[in-house]
């Protein structure tokens, strides 16, 4: 009589917080999503949409403007002018001319930056106001 009533109980374990929460994130990733779970997806993606594109434009303008910066430093610095066939003043002037531009591209990777996201912001505006009205009824 005593093995039947162990075998019906069996043997049960609990779960702590931390690891309840993380069985229901992981099958949270193999069940269906519902509508609302995809319009919030939606809504993240664009919104991390916005910054991400601005990002990579102003990074990508920000290196090359501090290479070309750092290739004028170098004509100054060097004699890198000289083993071009550049006599000494003028592989000076060249190198402050190129550390010029390249110190105007680097600036300009913020305005870039903040240019992009106030446009794409403009952009996609209607669809992120209505999906958050949609979430929020």
């Amino acid at each position: 009589m005593e093995n039947n009533n162990q075998e019906q109980n069996g043997f049960t374990y609990i779960y702590s917080a931390k690891e309840q929460a993380d069985l229901k994130r992981i099958r949270a990733k193999y069940t269906a999503p519902t509508e609302d779970e995809d319009k919030i997806a939606r809504l993240r993606r664009l919104d991390a949409s916005v910054t991400n594109t601005a990002q990579a434009v102003a990074l990508v303008f920000g290196v090359i403007g501090t290479l070309i910066l750092g290739c004028g430093m170098s004509f100054c610095m060097t004699d890198i002018g000289e083993l071009l066939g550049f006599f000494e003043n003028t592989s000076m002037m060249i190198g402050i001319l190129v550390g010029i531009v390249g110190g105007i591209l680097a600036s300009l990777a913020y305005p870039i930056y903040n240019a992009i996201v106030k446009a794409k912001r403009k952009k996609l505006a209607p669809e992120i106001i209505r999906l958050t009205d949609e979430l929020m009824k």
